[in-house]
């Protein structure tokens, strides 16, 4: 074997590894970053205290998916009710993409059932009813090829809280430049 060029002996070993590397290995260095999120509500992390995470499938329509994957969602007035045992994703916008065939009309701002296990809608069907927490959408994320949505069992935020959190942002990112330029 002597007698193969370096330069080929090498472009055979790197298709070998192309061929050998897993599939979720190969699309998440494909994606650049490898973040599966698609959207995060941050508007929930400033006007709630976040007490418990939750994570939650969504039934979504083919034309939802692909709007999803080009982006083209927001979290920001969504909330989740429960009815009838069952969880529902409100005010979540899902704007529909122009190649949406002609003789469908999507609703952007559609119910969208969330799929839990009983376990899980039965602790946030109490922490609701008796402690009175309300239920948001965090963030949506693809997780194995499916749409997933992070619920968080959330307290409201009064005006000084907010205020207060602020500060401690503010001091936080100015006590990190303080140590910085320190050293």
């Amino acid at each position: 074997m002597n007698y193969i060029h370096s330069s080929t002996r090498e472009l055979a070993s790197t298709a070998t590894a192309r061929i050998i590397t897993p599939m979720s290995k190969k699309n998440s260095t494909v994606k650049g970053a490898g973040s599966s999120t698609i959207i995060v509500n941050r508007k929930a992390r400033h006007d709630f205290f976040i007490e418990d995470r939750i994570e939650a499938g969504i039934v979504l329509e083919g034309w939802e998916v692909k709007s999803l994957r080009a982006g083209r969602v927001q979290l920001v007035d969504s909330y989740v009710i429960i009815k009838d045992n069952e969880a529902w994703l409100l005010g979540a916008l899902i704007t529909p993409l122009p190649t949406v065939s002609t003789h469908y009309t999507p609703d952007a701002k559609r119910t969208r059932k969330l799929l839990l296990n009983r376990p899980e809608l039965d602790k946030l069907i109490g922490a609701i009813e008796r402690k009175g927490y309300t239920l948001l959408a965090l963030s949506m994320y693809w997780k194995r090829g499916r749409c997933k949505v992070e619920l968080g069992l959330a307290k409201g935020k009064q005006a000084h809280d907010k205020r207060e959190a602020d500060r401690d942002r503010d001091w936080q990112r100015e006590k990190q430049r303080l140590l910085k330029h320190a050293n």
